[in-house]
């Protein structure tokens, strides 16, 4: 069977009407490709020959026929239709070539004039004007940067002027100079506010540059008014995001009175922006008004909780444990009273002005109306081995939902991981319920040596043999971490150090060696203050609190606690019964009340809560 279709009559004839037609089309349109084919040849290869011709103009001084040839082919781009025109035409390529060549030359002219107080020849001076829009838009684009320079104090004032001088006054360039030259004394005057915005800017002190080029602008016309627009408007772009973040952290920390500063200021900066208003709206709905506190500032001080009394105050352990440290039910008994006296956290930190750095100074505390400052310090939380076994906990381990827990093992043998196990889990819990009770999300200070552990975790090579010794001393086997075992173990720390920051702790040092401090040498003082703070100070961060061990404190005055604050300690804290705070030169000391079986039995502390209501009975039981 024949695989031959046909249209209309079967080609039994060669002159057939549709194959006359169909030949006739395909000749057309072969003669409109040939037609096509050499317009776009000719025309390629006339433009090869435009960039030569160009050049030779340039070489030969012949500026006007150069600058012609460059309208030319603008005239043609420009023609193009910008839905059907090619990004890289030949004729856009032809241009950007020719541009690059002028630019070329006006770029290493405006270097001379900047680097050399180079005065143009005759030679430039034609080119630079005769090349018409071409090279004055290029300068006019260098004089705007040279403003903007100076503006910044990349350049000073003498080698601006002189370049207006040089250039200025072209024919294709005054139109634009001119105001620019006026604005020099303008931009003098404002250069210095300028300058400090961008400094809040690049530090991403956002608020305080909004407000900055806000008063910028509110004072200045020009130029200097058109470059802080353009600065307002990139920074609240950028602003944004990362400050929404801010907040929502802050928030979920109780830091209301942060928050509600920060998000006061976003709502006039963003005044019709909903989710600002809702988060302005939850911050206020947590604060109170605040009033000048004068008067006594307590802070109180707790070892490592018992968390098993079973184990704690079984014959065995009882003399180590009973004189030394509280019980977990104590501490929420504690906080509790605290909280219903109007007790109310803070940062310690909040007491000075450390603007100069040579200068600690008294910064009056501003609180709730009736509110009471206490410090809660929790010292040396490094869980040395002697602990073990004693219904105390061996380390600190962050859970799944992001919160510090305590481990130690039961009286049965079991290893439990809880909150409820140690003082930060306690007291994170208590404010969850009781937000008032912290003053902007203030919770207390962590002390940490670097002796044998950090937290439970060694940190650091140099701790093993400590540790070893210590497990030997109380009867458990020696260990031996690896690189690995140790680098896991930072990680660990590092990441619940974070966490604390992050939610309203403080942190701070207790010397490296738990050593008391004022029986020894600066030699020692130096060594085990340089061994803290490469090997711990690396975990916690920058710290200016020091927590003397055993309350046995260094004078102000005395050269080794001048060797401290030189290491940016500001605030140190020594031991005693009642509130006592005082300022010294360049820093702040503090007495802390010790909290623990002993004191509890011994001092008065109805000041602060009522001793039968949180004496734990099983202490008496025991």
């Amino acid at each position: 069977m024949s695989g031959n279709y046909y249209f209309g009559d079967r080609p039994d004839q060669s002159g057939s009407p549709v194959r006359k037609i169909l030949i006739g089309v395909c000749l057309a349109v072969l003669l409109c490709a040939v037609v096509v084919f050499g317009v776009l040849y000719s025309n390629n290869a006339k433009l090869s020959k435009v960039i030569p011709a160009f050049g030779k103009s340039l070489e030969t001084h012949e500026y006007d026929k150069a600058l012609t040839m460059y309208r030319d082919i603008q005239a043609t781009v420009l023609s193009e239709d910008p839905d059907q025109a090619e990004s890289d035409s030949p004729e856009k390529n032809v241009m950007k070539s020719m541009e690059n060549l002028v630019y070329s030359r006006v770029d290493t002219i405006e270097k001379s004039i900047r680097a050399d107080r180079y005065v143009p020849s005759a030679d430039d001076r034609a080119f630079l004007e005769q090349m018409g829009e071409l090279t004055g838009a290029r300068l006019s684009l260098w004089l705007q940067s040279l403003c903007r320079e100076y503006l910044l104090g990349t350049i000073e004032k003498p080698t601006l002027e002189y370049i207006f001088d040089q250039i200025g006054t072209y024919t294709n360039v005054a139109a634009a100079a001119e105001p620019l030259r006026i604005e020099i004394d303008t931009i003098e005057k404002y250069r210095g506010d300028v300058q400090t915005a961008e400094q809040f800017y690049s530090s991403k002190s956002y608020i305080p540059a909004v407000e900055k080029f806000e008063e910028i602008i509110a004072s200045t016309s020009g130029f200097v008014n058109e470059y802080a627009q353009s600065r307002l408007q990139e920074c609240e772009k950028i602003m944004y995001d990362p400050i929404m973040k801010e907040c929502d952290l802050l928030l979920e920390t109780f830091k209301y009175y942060t928050a509600e500063n920060i998000l006061s200021d976003m709502a006039r900066i963003f005044p019709d922006d909903q989710k600002v208003q809702a988060k302005l709206l939850e911050a206020t709905s947590n604060t109170s008004q605040v009033v000048d506190y004068i008067g006594s500032v307590e802070m109180i001080c707790v070892k490592p909780l018992i968390a098993d009394t079973a184990l704690a105050f079984s014959s065995a352990n009882v003399s180590s444990t009973d004189p030394l440290m509280l019980t977990t039910g104590e501490f929420k008994a504690i906080i509790s009273e605290l909280y219903a006296n109007n007790y109310i956290l803070i940062d310690v930190r909040t007491m000075t002005d450390q603007a100069n750095a040579d200068a600690v100074m008294q910064k009056t505390l501003k609180l709730p109306e009736n509110k009471k400052p206490i410090v809660i310090v929790l010292e040396n939380d490094n869980y040395s081995a002697y602990m073990s076994g004693k219904g105390l906990c061996s380390d600190l381990l962050l859970n799944d939902q992001g919160q510090i827990c305590g481990e130690y093992k039961n009286a049965a043998g079991q290893n439990v991981i809880s909150r409820d196990a140690e003082a930060i889990g306690i007291l994170d819990a208590f404010v969850e319920t009781h937000p008032d009770f912290s003053f902007d999300g203030a919770k207390g200070i962590v002390s940490f040596t670097g002796y044998e552990t950090v937290m439970g975790h060694i940190t650091n090579a140099d701790q093993v043999d400590d540790r070893n010794a210590a497990l030997t001393a109380v009867g458990l086997p020696s260990i031996s971490p690896s690189n690995e075992d140790i680098i896991n173990n930072q990680n660990v720390v590092t990441a619940i150090m974070t966490r604390l920051k992050e939610t309203g702790w403080t942190l701070a040092s207790s010397t490296y060696g738990f050593i008391n401090a004022n029986s020894c040498d600066l030699e020692t003082i130096t060594n085990d203050t340089n061994k803290w703070l490469t090997q711990v100070g690396t975990l916690t961060g920058p710290v200016e609190i020091m927590i003397y061990p055993n309350g046995d404190f260094i004078k102000g005055s005395d050269p080794r606690c001048g060797f401290l604050k030189d290491n940016g300690f500001r605030i140190f804290s020594g031991v005693g019964p009642t509130a006592y705070y005082a300022f010294g030169d360049n820093y702040l000391y503090l007495d802390r009340a010790l909290l623990n079986g002993d004191t509890l039995r011994s001092i008065d502390y109805s000041r602060l809560f009522n001793v039968s209501a949180v004496y734990d009975p099983e202490r008496t039981i025991r």
